[in-house]
């Protein structure tokens, strides 16, 4: 059935997929017969859960991939994309979510790499700007790679699809570490392409920005098109129940605290990296038992050096951290190793920003990850596998993890799988203390809801919850309070019901401005 509808009525689209169809191994199919349009002069936004097939269609278009089956029209004419070059030469172009810059080289330098023809990085740099000038960019093409902030490495990708003459754009998840603000100076330079005449997509799990930037949303459910409408025509209720096929909901409790036991208190913490950079300057803050504290920031801001700090993994310069036991009695945690912190009774768990470099052991089966909780509890040189893949089962079934089995390796699960077989070990553990970083990074609308609702029953069950994310939007949901990092100090600690988005992105670039609890 034929579910599209024109976004612009009697224009023909920039792009016709027709019966576009993708395989891998023979048995997982991304993408079954999808029909997609997409015009100029609109921003269209992709939406579906993870493996639904947003992104392999998209690298269809853009060269990475090529289909099994169907066909693919620009401006009316059929037309056969094999490379990245065959997307570029028809005006396609690709920003992933995760950037392809050389740090050491500058902008004009990575904007032009690759390019065929003499070098002339004087009239590259003119051009650049010319191009800056037209959108409301602000890139200095001198500047390296190093020293730019994530807005500004991303507006590098963006500008060097556009220098090579790239007319139809694709945005990969293009908000994913951008503060409120930079996330409009975004979107208003997109509309400003828009208006221009540019063909926009943009593939994203963000309700509220879909609702904000795009003209019309398209729907693919399980590698199938289930859809389109216009953005004015519907709700972020109406489209998640299409990606997920139900009603999905999002049931989040916050009591007024009545007599919160402080559970962890950091006291001046300073933290310096390996090579000496200050990354927490006398951060100080309390973590309740049943709450959910918050901690929001722009990326590198001292986030990762906090939990770890806590968990035993970062030395610490200076400062204290206690653990408060019901009774009020103090153990102070730094000076002692993981395993000691552990051993003391204080179960600390950690979900790490790097799900396979710290968190699981990639070429290890389910059950055996979960065993790398707990082997060292076991009386005898045999480890009980018992245990853990009974573990794993229950993950794999509350978490609907998509494997073969309990016996299949991490590493061939999908990245949000990864992550909800990480997550759900760390919450089967029954922690006293949950420290979460990045929890639901990559993962669809579906599973975040799920792993929230693991997270806030922890809260109900007592557990102090420390939650680093990305998305303020869902801090403000989910957390009792919020405390502000910026630039590796506390800028401030408000309140999550009530709390102004813009306000606590502000005070994530800038000190001051709300006074400490």
């Amino acid at each position: 059935m034929d579910n599209r509808i024109p976004a612009v009525e009697n224009k023909t689209p920039a792009v016709e997929m027709r019966n576009i169809t993708k395989a891998f191994g023979g048995k997982v199919v991304a993408n079954d017969k999808v029909w997609l349009d997409i015009y100029r002069g609109e921003i269209l936004a992709l939406l579906g859960e993870n493996g639904s097939g947003k992104t392999t269609l998209m690298n269809m278009l853009s060269g990475i991939y090529f289909p099994d089956e169907g066909e693919i029209s620009i401006d009316g004419r059929e037309v056969v994309i094999r490379s990245p070059k065959d997307a570029f030469s028809l005006g396609i172009g690709m920003i992933h979510q995760h950037f392809k810059l050389v740090d050491v080289l500058t902008a004009a330098e990575n904007i032009v790499l690759g390019l065929e023809g003499k070098l002339d990085l004087k009239a590259a740099s003119e051009r650049i700007r010319a191009i800056c000038d037209a959108y409301g960019f602000q890139v200095d093409p001198n500047q390296k790679i190093y020293d730019m902030s994530v807005s500004q490495k991303q507006t590098v990708e963006i500008v060097k699809v556009l220098y090579r003459g790239a007319d139809i754009l694709i945005l990969d998840e293009p908000t994913a570490v951008l503060t409120p603000q930079e996330t409009e100076k975004l979107f208003s330079v997109l509309r400003t392409m828009r208006d221009d005449g540019k063909a926009i997509v943009i593939i994203t799990h963000k309700m509220h920005e879909v609702i904000a930037l795009s003209d019309r949303v398209a729907i693919l459910r399980r590698g199938q098109f289930i859809g389109d409408m216009r953005t004015a025509d519907t709700n972020a209720r109406e489209m998640t129940n299409m990606m997920v096929g139900r009603p999905v909901t999002l049931n989040i409790e916050r009591p007024d605290p009545v007599d919160p036991k402080p559970r962890i208190e950091v006291k001046d913490l300073t933290v310096r990296s390996a090579d000496g950079i200050l990354k927490l300057d006398g951060v100080s803050f309390v973590a309740n038992a049943g709450e959910i504290l918050g901690v929001a920031g722009i990326s590198g801001c001292g986030q990762k050096e906090l939990l770890e700090s806590i968990a035993g993994l970062q030395s610490v310069e200076s400062g204290s951290i206690c653990y408060i036991e019901d009774d009020g009695s103090r153990d102070e945690l730094i000076g002692k190793d993981p395993l000691a912190i552990a051993n003391m009774g204080v179960s600390l768990s950690f979900v790490p920003e790097d799900r396979l470099g710290m968190g699981l052991v990639g070429s290890m089966d389910l059950a055996g990850n979960m065993m790398l909780r707990s082997y060292r509890r076991g009386h005898s040189v045999f480890a009980d596998r018992r245990a853990p893949r009974e573990l794993a089962e229950h993950v794999v079934e509350e978490l609907e993890v998509v494997t073969p089995g309990v016996l299949t390796p991490v590493s061939r699960l999908s990245g949000g799988n990864v992550q909800k077989v990480l997550v759900g070990r760390e919450i089967a553990s029954s922690p006293t203390v949950l420290l979460t970083a990045y929890a639901v990074r990559g993962l669809d609308i579906n599973a975040s809801y799920t792993i929230y609702d693991l997270i806030n029953r922890q809260k109900k069950n007592g557990v102090a919850v420390v939650y680093v994310g990305e998305d303020l939007d869902v801090l403000l949901e989910l957390c009792d309070r919020i405390l502000v990092l910026c630039g590796g100090k506390v800028s401030g600690i408000v309140p999550g019901r009530g709390a102004n988005k813009h306000d606590v992105g502000l005070m994530m670039t800038q000190l001051g401005g709300t006074a400490h609890e």
